[in-house]
């Protein structure tokens, strides 16, 4: 059923950075000086400190962070570049290795009090649960992927993949109802 939920262009648009909207770009990309102070310890060039910045205000914004960070809209990038002093060209060179940006991800979380959610983890069954609650009230996997998005996102846990996340959704809607 996740195969047939979204077509392979849904796919790549759930996985990568949406057009954002001036209230998006208000809220989510004005970083606070402590946000600039956390990305900015001696040693870490402008590259980085600019690359990490976009990940710290995408992930409350979309629950997660696309792999390739140097997408994001060029309106958000131009902000805080320009609240740390930073060419936004810089980005285009950021997380070349993915190790870097899964690192800073990583630091990003920890700093925003987010958590992951590998399989098996705590996170991942209380989101089967939440699913398999809501597919007793809704039969549409389309409603269930964006409540299970929102599910995430207020529990303040970096969505799984598109794809992982569309399979644990197929899953409780194909259930029998009890």
């Amino acid at each position: 059923m996740s195969e047939k939920m979204f077509s392979e262009e849904q796919l790549a648009q759930l996985r990568s950075f949406p057009e954002i909207s001036a209230d998006e770009l208000i809220r989510y990309f004005t970083p606070t000086s402590a946000d600039v102070a956390f990305v900015s310890p001696g040693g870490r060039g402008p590259v980085d400190r600019l690359g990490m910045l976009v990940q710290l205000c995408t992930l409350p914004w979309l629950g997660f962070v696309p792999d390739d960070v140097a997408s994001a809209p060029s309106a958000a990038v131009a902000r805080v570049a320009e609240r740390l002093g930073v060419a936004p060209a810089a980005l285009r060179l950021y997380g070349k290795r993915e190790q870097t940006r899964s690192d800073h991800l990583g630091q990003v979380a920890k700093y925003l009090e987010w958590q992951s959610a590998p399989a098996g983890s705590q996170a991942m069954k209380e989101l089967e649960q939440f699913l398999l609650d809501r597919a007793m009230e809704h039969d549409s996997p389309t409603l269930l992927f964006n409540l299970a998005r929102e599910y995430l996102m207020a529990a303040k846990v970096i969505r799984p993949g598109a794809l992982i996340l569309a399979k644990m959704v197929a899953r409780p809607a194909r259930a029998p109802p009890i």
